[in-house]
This record gives C-alpha cells, sequence and structure tokens, in this order.
C-alpha cells in the first residue's frame, strides 16, 4: 500500500491490512468466497444500501442469550433469525461486502459498569453513518451526516448510560476490515465467534472524554431513563 494511502487512511481512522492480492483484496465477495449456502447468499445481496440493511436488523429479535453469551456468526443469524449488537454488526459487514461496500466495524467502549457497542460504519459523500442492532431506541442507526468517526461516537454519547442513568461511553476505535479475517471466523462458523470479539476488543481505542469531564457528567432525569427502558423486543418470560 502506497505511503500516502496509508497516512490518508490513518487520518480517517482506519485500520488497514496490506491487502494486496486475494479474498481480502476483493471489493465484492462471490458466494464461494464466503462459504454460504445460494440462498443465505441471497439474502445478502438483496440487502444491497445500509437503510435496507438497518430494516433487516430492525425487524429481527433481540438475541436475550437465553442460556448463555452467544458471538453468533453471520450464518447462525440468519438461521436462527436474532441478533444482537456485534451479531448484527457482523451481518451488516457481511451485507456490504456482498455488495461493493467496505465492511468496517467499529467497536464503542463504555464504564465497566455498562456493555460494549459494536456498529458498522459507511461512508457517503464524505459523511460518515452507522448500521446499529439495539434492543432500545438510543444506540440505532445513523445517517451519514457526521465528519469524522469522532463526531460519529460522540452522536450516541448522550444517550449510551446505564440502568442507574449514568452516562458510560467512553471511547471509540478504530474502524476495522472485515475482510482481514478469514470467512470461517466470522460468515459461517458454527461456534460462537469469540476470536472475532477478541479482536474488536484489542483494536486501538481513542477517548471521547477527559477524567475532568467525566467528573462533570449529569445523570439522565427522571423522565430520559423511563424512556430509555422502552425496547422492542421485551425479553421472553421463563416458565
Amino acid at each position: 500500500m502506497p505511503v500516502a494511502t496509508r497516512r490518508k487512511a490513518k487520518k480517517m481512522g482506519l485500520e488497514w491490512a496490506d491487502l494486496g492480492r486475494g479474498l481480502s483484496a476483493r471489493r465484492i465477495a462471490r458466494q464461494e468466497d464466503l462459504g454460504l449456502t445460494p440462498r443465505e447468499y441471497a439474502t445478502l445481496r438483496r440487502m444491497d444500501t445500509p437503510e435496507k440493511i438497518q430494516v433487516f436488523l430492525n425487524g429481527i429479535p433481540c438475541n436475550h442469550e437465553i442460556g448463555g453469551e452467544t458471538v453468533l456468526s453471520v450464518r447462525e443469524v440468519l438461521k436462527q433469525r436474532r441478533a444482537h449488537c456485534i451479531e448484527g454488526a457482523m451481518v451488516a459487514a457481511a451485507a456490504m461486502w456482498v455488495n461493493g461496500m467496505r465492511p468496517l466495524l467499529l467497536h464503542l467502549d463504555c464504564h465497566i459498569s455498562d456493555y460494549p457497542h459494536v456498529i458498522a460504519v459507511f461512508r457517503r459523500h464524505g459523511g460518515w453513518g452507522a448500521i446499529s442492532k439495539t434492543n432500545g431506541a438510543p444506540l440505532r442507526y445513523r445517517d451519514p451526516i457526521y465528519r469524522s468517526l469522532r463526531e460519529l461516537a460522540l452522536s450516541y454519547f448522550h444517550e449510551y448510560s446505564n440502568r442507574r442513568g449514568h452516562k458510560t461511553l467512553r471511547s471509540y476505535s478504530v474502524a476495522f476490515d472485515m475482510r482481514r479475517l478469514d470467512p470461517s471466523e466470522w460468515v459461517t462458523a458454527s461456534k460462537d465467534c469469540w476470536k472475532t470479539h477478541d479482536r474488536l476488543v484489542e483494536l486501538r481505542h481513542y477517548a471521547l472524554i477527559s477524567r475532568r469531564q467525566e467528573r462533570l457528567l449529569a445523570k439522565l432525569d427522571p423522565f430520559a431513563r423511563r424512556a430509555s427502558k422502552v425496547v422492542q423486543y421485551p425479553r421472553p418470560k421463563t416458565p
């Protein structure tokens, strides 16, 4: 990769490999590249815009992880028709790759009292947007209007809170190109994709606020806290 291209990627907050030749350099993933069935591939192929990907993710129930934590692969999400954030983000990345878009994921990290979030990011006419699978209202799709990944991450800040109303978002990662990983690790894996999960967690992160600013944060007011509890797919009641 030319030095100028590397500098541009670093400035944009992207983490790039020396793609060279082979699958990782392929702009559009073919069915045989990903190891998917014709039906699975056709499902991803129909999601040819970020908006359509988001509609699909909104339309499948939240994975409440009944029975234990999961990191379902793209194939398992399409089969089980359920997903939480990283699982939805991987589906989005696969659909983006199939349709000629960069399959970029971004990891949002938070205070230990809350849960991290993973989104798929895309660029249109110089603006960044995001595709997001979440069960609540605040951390959803973002239109491609943000000038940088930092701006995009900050758009999630105010409503990113724990059950006690504390604002917990603290950092965002570089944008990771999923073409760097073997599709068998995250697209067609039959077992949980913890290796992919760990790869995203270990990415370089950038702080969104300072320690001094953290001390100045106000809690969500009671009305906002009540509103934040609204979910699209309630957790099933145990027998």
